[in-house]
């Protein structure tokens, strides 16, 4: 119990306060489907690992997409697709295309 009450911590950070796009999300990017992208251009494929699993599985992954938006922001795009995830299962990595429109 103590490691979850440390990771809590330190994801919060000191004061509670943090800008960490995982955390907070992101303005100005948005998901789309494959077939909404078919006019925009490419910039770049992201993978990303969630950091946790088990009982904070949905916010590992949750933190993920955010990080992976955020990132597709800083390389210009503001539209992302995401590969398909089967609902309930485990997630050991998102991938998703990011795309300027």
């Amino acid at each position: 119990m103590r490691r979850i009450a440390a990771i809590v911590f330190l994801a919060a950070g000191p004061g509670g306060c943090t800008q960490d796009p995982g955390f907070v999300g992101v303005a100005g990017v948005r998901e789309a489907t494959a077939a909404e992208v078919g006019a925009c251009a490419y910039v770049s494929d992201i993978r990303m690992t969630p950091g946790v699993y088990g009982a904070l599985a949905d916010q590992g992954v949750k933190y993920a997409r955010n990080k992976i938006m955020a990132d597709a922001r800083e390389g210009g795009a503001n539209t992302v697709v995401f590969d398909p995830v089967t609902p309930g299962g485990d997630i050991y990595e998102l991938h998703a295309v990011a795309y300027r429109c």
